[in-house]
């Protein structure tokens, strides 16, 4: 009877541990994203349906505490020919790689920690600048309606506080306009093809000399030509505006590239 009784025990002892080990997951549960996520904004691209982009990271970084600058607002026409020597009050550098040469605003290698105009945007207004690489890889980047101090953190731009323009990036594979994040999935973008009689998906030759022109006019969409051909349009359900998100820049990430003739008119 008590060997009866003792086997029952451990019989009853093995089935309590196995149902307690089947109540524990295999795996720790994922935990919540820390970054801070864009808003979706709604394309509007009017060139052929973007292909869709390369493998990227998916990743995002918080974004920068970096303190917004706050500097004279633009009410009438501003503009920049860089014709002196030095930077110039009017421009603050978030990182080295930036200089005057030959009358123009050069960088090279500045990885993604642009230089930007200390002047305030309105909310509406039209910015214009001529731009050039000197690289087959072309990748001809600027900022708009930023925070006028911040940079990327990490190797990936992905915490950006601006609409971002890159033209002919990932060595001339891409006509970029991104919000935040310049490898977000739901960013618009023209696939670039050599063969294509198009303007727009045509990729940066080294050496020569580009009009672009971004625009917002409506308080919510941006739109972007070079050359006088619209590459996109975005219209952004939650338009970044207001301090943080009123300043003007240009960027790169390792080729040389350099802007001249800056133009900016408060619509």
């Amino acid at each position: 009877m008590s060997d009866r009784v003792l086997l029952t025990d451990a019989a009853l002892l093995a089935l309590t541990v196995l149902m307690s080990a089947g109540c524990v997951p295999s795996e720790p549960s994922p935990s919540a994203d820390g970054g801070v996520t864009a808003v979706a904004a709604r394309p509007m691209n009017t060139g052929p349906k973007p292909s869709s982009p390369p493998q990227m990271p998916r990743v995002q970084a918080p974004l920068p505490t970096v303190a917004p600058s706050a500097g004279p607002p633009i009410t009438s026409v501003f503009e920049d020919h860089f014709d002196r020597a030095e930077l110039g009050p009017d421009w603050f550098a978030a990182g080295p790689g930036w200089s005057i040469k030959n009358g123009r605003l050069c960088g090279q290698g500045a990885r993604n920690r642009g230089v930007w105009l200390e002047r305030t945007l309105p909310l509406n207004a039209r910015i214009e600048f001529d731009a050039m690489s000197e690289s087959p890889d072309g990748d001809i980047k600027a900022e708009y309606w930023g925070d006028g101090r911040s940079g990327a953190t990490s190797v990936s731009y992905t915490n950006a506080t601006s609409y971002l323009t890159i033209f002919g990036g990932w060595k001339n594979q891409f006509h970029v306009l991104a919000r935040v994040n310049e490898h977000a999935p739901d960013r618009l973008q023209i696939r670039v093809d050599p063969s294509s009689t198009r303007e727009q998906d045509r990729p940066v030759i080294p050496g020569r000399t580009y009009g672009f022109r971004v625009e917002r006019a409506d308080g919510k969409t941006i739109s972007w030509w070079v050359d006088g051909n619209l590459m996109h349009r975005l219209e952004d359900p939650q338009p970044l505006s207001g301090p943080g998100h009123d300043h003007f820049g240009f960027n790169d990430w390792e080729v040389p590239v350099c802007f001249d003739n800056v133009k900016i008119t408060p619509l």
